[in-house]
C-alpha cells in the first residue's frame, strides 16, 4: 500500500503535516508561549491534527484507487503559509494546506460520493481511540502530572480536532466533501454529518458533564 504513495507525494504530505502542526501549536500556546509549551504542543499537534489530516487525505486517495483511479495529494504553498501566519497573528487556523487530486474520467456520482465520504468517516473513526486516550489521561490524574496532562490533552485535542474536521468537511457547500456525498445519497449524508456534529458537541462538553461523569465512574 505504501508503495502507492510516490516520493513527491510523501514530501508534500510531510510538509503539510508539519505546517498544520506548527499552525495549531501557535494557536494552542497563544498567551503562554515558552520553549517547553511549544515542544509539548507541537508533539500533541503532530499526533492529533497531523494524523487526522494525513489519514483524511489518504482515505480519499485509497478509496479512489479502489475504483481504479489514480489519486495524489498535492500541497498548496500559499495555503500552508497562510495557515501558519494566521495562527501566529490572529489566532485562527485555516486548515487547508493542500488536497488530494483525483485523475478520473467518467467517475459516477456514487463513486464520487464514496470517495468524498471516506475522509470524514476516517476522522469519525479516529475519535474513538482519542476518546480512549482522554479517559486514560483522566485515570493518570489529568492535569496533576505531566504524563497525565499530556495524555489528557492528546485525547481531548484529538477528539475535538477530528470531530471538527469531519463536521467541517461534511458541510454541503463549495468543493467540500459534504456536497458530493449529498449529491450521491442524502440519507448517508445525514447520518455522517449527524454523527460528526454529535462528536463535536461531545468534545466541547469535556469541561462539563462528560468530565464529571468519567470522574465519577473512575
Amino acid at each position: 500500500m505504501l508503495e502507492r504513495i510516490t516520493r513527491p507525494e510523501r514530501h508534500d504530505l510531510l510538509i503539510a503535516w508539519l505546517a498544520i502542526a506548527v499552525a495549531f501549536t501557535l494557536l494552542f500556546i497563544r498567551g503562554g508561549a515558552t520553549p517547553l509549551n511549544f515542544v509539548i504542543f507541537l508533539g500533541i499537534s503532530l499526533l492529533t491534527v497531523g494524523v487526522g489530516f494525513v489519514l483524511h487525505e489518504m482515505a480519499h486517495k485509497f478509496m479512489a484507487m479502489k475504483f481504479g483511479y489514480w489519486a495524489e495529494f498535492k500541497k498548496d504553498n500559499q495555503m500552508l503559509l497562510m495557515a501558519v501566519v494566521l495562527a501566529a497573528l490572529v489566532g485562527v487556523v485555516f486548515a487547508a494546506p493542500g488536497a488530494t487530486v483525483i485523475y478520473a474520467n467518467g467517475m459516477t456520482r456514487e463513486q464520487n460520493g464514496k470517495i468524498s465520504a471516506a475522509g470524514p468517516i476516517t476522522n469519525i473513526l479516529l475519535c474513538i481511540p482519542f476518546l480512549g486516550i482522554f479517559i486514560l489521561g483522566m485515570m493518570m490524574g489529568g492535569p496533576t502530572s505531566l504524563a497525565g496532562f499530556v495524555t489528557f490533552m492528546v485525547g481531548q485535542i484529538g477528539l475535538s480536532v477530528n470531530a471538527m474536521l469531519a463536521t467541517f468537511n461534511m458541510l454541503p457547500v463549495s468543493v467540500l466533501d459534504g456536497k458530493k456525498v449529498w449529491a450521491w445519497n442524502p440519507a448517508i449524508f445525514g447520518i455522517i454529518i449527524a454523527v460528526a456534529f454529535g462528536l463535536l458537541l461531545l468534545s466541547y462538553d469535556f469541561g462539563g458533564s462528560l468530565t464529571a461523569l468519567i470522574q465519577a465512574v473512575l
